[in-house]
């Protein structure tokens, strides 16, 4: 399915959207549809990502994440998102390789087949991967182009520490939950590169740098903003310095308290430079995957996703929402995407001429969110 509403003012491409949404279906046909329409030119990208949530869990009524419904209600979304794989990590490699490169567990990003390590605990299982990745990611797609990157990871120890856990339980730090920082939800240092450049690495920081670069106005192209696990929605297990709304049990406590920080991430950046410039500039919020108690569904997946396949089963139904300074507003798109058209809506926002992988895989119906990027004429 390929629809768009759009409540509020017309987003003008070769082809209004506000027109095809009105067009009737027959009339529209296989070959017009958002993924179509021109992508216009953005200078900056920022992609917020939050924890294992469903759709249904932030998005309408009745839900406990307020923030995140009156961005959504106020910009747009995509209400047929969906995630690649269960658990998260195979997620996060997926958003910047346009691959599961085929992980399909949360084991430690230089963990091979046979590896005996307590970070990769899956390692003699059948059809385990090297989960070091040599292939091109969007990384290296941003510097070949001559644009700027980073990765801005709550409760990272250090620039480009190669920490699995942070703090590790056993070595607590006073006053702060065990295992805050969680390198399965650092998809960068899967990427070999990553891991072999100190240069690329250092450019892994964590939120202090996010705020000083925010009050200096000098933002990269794209930033990649990973709250920690008290504040991303997933949780931390219950200990003496774990806050109730922290503890992976409290569903609800952790959407509002997710719901808080994002909102307060998301202002930040509005009252940034930025945000006022002429140039475009989006924030997208999204989620790795879907909520525990959905893992079971029918319909997990889209755009390529095989059901037998370990590694691309589908992650679930997830809320994903696009803000931009110059673009769309009351904009709900129908249309059926997941972390490759995310992946592939960088690319062809930045003039990217590549698409990496499955983020090229028109035939399997995995297509830009033009829609949701338009800006007025």
């Amino acid at each position: 399915m390929n629809a768009v509403v759009d409540f509020g003012r017309r987003w003008c491409g070769p082809l209004s959207v506000a027109a095809l949404a009105a067009a009737p279906l027959a009339a529209r046909g296989a070959q017009v549809r958002p993924a179509d329409l021109e992508m216009p030119r953005y200078a900056h990208i920022l992609v917020i990502i939050a924890e294992n949530k469903s759709f249904a869990q932030i998005i309408g009524p009745g839900t406990r994440a307020p923030n995140i419904n009156r961005l959504s209600r106020e910009y747009g979304y995509a209400s047929e998102f969906y995630a690649e794989v269960h658990p998260s990590e195979g997620n996060y490699v997926a958003m910047l390789g346009g691959d599961t490169f085929g992980i399909h567990d949360d084991d430690a990003f230089y963990c091979k087949p046979g590896e005996r390590d307590p970070y990769c605990p899956n390692s003699a299982q059948a059809g385990y991967k090297d989960h070091t990745v040599t292939a091109r990611s969007l990384m290296d797609q941003l510097q070949d182009k001559g644009l700027s990157w980073k990765a801005y990871m709550q409760s990272l120890p250090a620039p480009g520490s190669l920490a699995v856990r942070w703090p590790a339980r056993d070595r607590p730090v006073t006053g702060l939950p065990a295992e805050l920082y969680a390198v399965k939800h650092n998809g960068f240092l899967n990427f070999q590169r990553i891991q072999q450049d100190p240069e690329r690495a250092a450019r892994l920081v964590d939120f202090e740098q996010l705020y000083r670069d925010l009050a200096a106005g000098q933002l990269p192209n794209y930033a990649h903003i990973v709250p920690n696990q008290c504040d991303d929605m997933h949780g931390c297990e219950p200990g003496p310095s774990t806050p109730e709304n922290c503890r992976d049990s409290n569903s609800v406590g952790l959407i509002e308290r997710g719901d808080r920080v994002i909102a307060d991430l998301v202002q930040r950046i509005m009252d940034s430079a930025v945000w006022s410039a002429p140039e475009h500039t989006a924030i997208v919020i999204t989620f790795d995957e879907n909520d525990q108690d959905e893992r079971h569904a029918a319909h997990q997946g889209c755009c390529g996703f095989r059901a037998e396949s370990a590694a691309n089963f589908g992650g679930g139904h997830i809320p994903t929402i696009v803000i931009t300074n110059h673009g769309p507003r009351k904009l709900v798109d129908a249309t059926r995407y997941n972390h490759y058209s995310l992946l592939r809506t960088t690319e062809a926002a930045f003039g990217i001429g590549e698409y990496l992988r499955h983020a090229g895989d028109e035939r399997a119906g995995v297509v830009t969110m033009t829609a949701l990027f338009a800006v007025s004429r």
